[in-house]
């Protein structure tokens, strides 16, 4: 119970994060924060841009097995929210890498999100357009 408890916990900091830094003016200033997002709940930015998808995926084996869902998903909305201030090829690059995490959340979490259904359609239209 206290580990569901800290993990609710976490989502909702995190949420509370991303909704600020939306906020921001400036690119600069959302990039600098999206990079402390990466650092302060899933431990590095390097990491998740240079590494491949399956290294990635295997990065998620150190956290506890009832966190490993919402930490790609975690993942998954800074990939998705970084994608909009980057250009191309980085921005294809981090859709690509946010679809794939929401699709594989979504195939494999217990719990049927609309709100992430809805992303994984907008992303796969702005891949094809």
């Amino acid at each position: 119970m206290l580990q569901q408890d800290y993990i609710m916990r976490l989502i909702q900091e995190f949420a509370a994060a991303l909704r600020r830094i939306l906020q921001k003016k400036e690119i600069e200033d959302r990039s600098e924060a999206i990079r402390d997002l990466y650092r302060q709940y899933l431990d590095g930015y390097e990491e998740y841009h240079i590494s491949t998808m399956d290294e990635v995926m295997q990065s998620f084996a150190r956290y506890e097995a009832d966190q490993r869902i919402y930490r790609m998903e975690m993942l998954a909305e800074l990939y998705y929210v970084e994608s909009d201030m980057k250009s191309e090829p980085t921005r294809t690059q981090l859709l690509e890498r946010a679809l794939m995490l929401f699709s594989f959340i979504d195939s494999h979490s217990k719990t049927l999100s609309f709100e992430r259904q809805q992303k994984i359609g907008e992303i796969k239209k702005r891949l094809t357009n």
